[in-house]
């Protein structure tokens, strides 16, 4: 526990709950609420009585709902599937029954804060894959940091917090890194219903022996009933499931049977509000701030105009415009995160105060 720290995103969420009036643009997520007909199927799993343990692996249901969905979007043909406590439940029992101490793991950066805290945890080293100026794995540069002690790969994409999705061709190219080398990925999909500007490629189309995470949390407005899925391969998946009877035991039984339905729910008008609200925000910063377009995920990633991320934070602070240092994502303190995942007047809100910092 002594290589763990409090999340630099945690912090600014606990200020902004005593603050009044703030413009927040902290914590990632969705500013819609869960589907209507998925929250019917919650609250009709809830009366109907399924409210017990389901079996550890998860509802057959969704399972199966899950199974023909990653056949059709992500190219999943063998392995198992585990219905997990969120995605970050499904990180943190996958980094538990793959890593050991003295092995590595290559994390690109800027990445999402819990990839790092839980490789210390399990007594394995983050080996740091610096992807600036514009945030892309390069297969050259992901295989210049292959070691003999190399055992996991952690690919995020769509990215939080860059916004940065990757083509076609670039996770072909990632992917025969790793299998040249032996190298398992952990592909963090969380964000792959966002991908605005080309369609969502997973690794799992390209490499099967991956490991994929996924959830509800995200797409469909779903983060408190902590809700995700790992799918890969069934003697990794068969660990993670011993591990979850006796830490996790199962995910929430009523939220599953709706998470299943949700699967038949069109989310497209969101993300195509999500995608417009990602041009709000990028034309609204691009003349003061040095910014790459975000291309999925819901968030955008500036550079400090100036100095240091946890000055220009704490002037934002001041301001009460809430954004996250981009150093608690990152080994750089040069950035700062927005997450645009809120009403069109608070963007705007925040955009105008924003550039009048960034102006001073």
């Amino acid at each position: 526990m002594d290589k763990v720290e409090v999340s630099g995103i945690r912090r600014i969420f606990d200020l902004a709950r005593g603050m009044t009036d703030a413009i927040d643009f902290s914590l990632g997520q969705p500013d819609f609420d869960v589907p209507v007909p998925v929250r019917k199927a919650m609250a009709d799993a809830v009366e109907s009585g399924h409210n017990k343990y389901t079996v550890t692996q998860g509802a057959p249901e969704l399972r199966e709902r899950l199974r023909r969905h990653l056949a059709e979007h992500a190219g999943f043909r063998d392995g198992a599937i585990l219905v997990t406590a969120g995605s970050a439940g499904g990180l943190f029992q996958a980094l538990a029954v793959l890593v050991e101490e003295g092995d590595e793991v290559i994390v690109p950066d800027p990445y999402f804060v819990l990839y790092g805290h839980l490789v210390n945890f399990f007594g394995a080293k983050p080996v740091i894959l610096d992807t600036y100026p514009d945030f892309r794995v390069r297969p050259d540069t992901l295989e210049s940091l292959i070691t003999p002690r190399t055992k996991v790969i952690i690919f995020n994409n769509p990215v939080n917090p860059t916004g940065v999705a990757y083509t076609r061709e670039e996770v072909a190219a990632i992917s025969a890194v790793a299998k040249k080398h032996g190298v398992l990925v952990i592909a963090d999909e969380i964000y792959s219903a966002f991908s605005y500007d080309f369609p969502h490629e997973s690794v799992l189309r390209h490499d099967g022996n991956a490991l994929l995470v996924g959830g509800f949390s995200k797409t469909y407005a779903a983060t408190g009933w902590r809700l995700g899925f790992a799918a890969g391969p069934a003697d990794i998946i068969d660990r993670m499931a011993m591990l979850q009877q006796f830490s996790f035991v199962c995910a929430n039984a009523p939220g599953q049977l709706a998470a299943a339905a949700a699967l038949d729910v069109d989310m497209s008008k969101h993300i195509a509000d999500y995608r417009r609200k990602r041009d709000l925000v990028y034309e609204g910063l691009k003349d003061r701030f040095e910014i790459v377009r975000p291309q999925g995920a819901f968030y955008a990633f500036p550079k400090c105009p100036g100095g240091r991320d946890q000055d220009f934070v704490k002037k934002a602070v001041e301001q009460r415009v809430l954004v996250v240092p981009g150093s608690a994502a990152s080994k750089r303190d040069t950035h700062f995160r927005i997450c645009y995942a809120a009403p069109d007047r608070t963007l705007e809100r925040g955009i105008e105060i924003l550039n009048k910092l960034a102006r001073a």
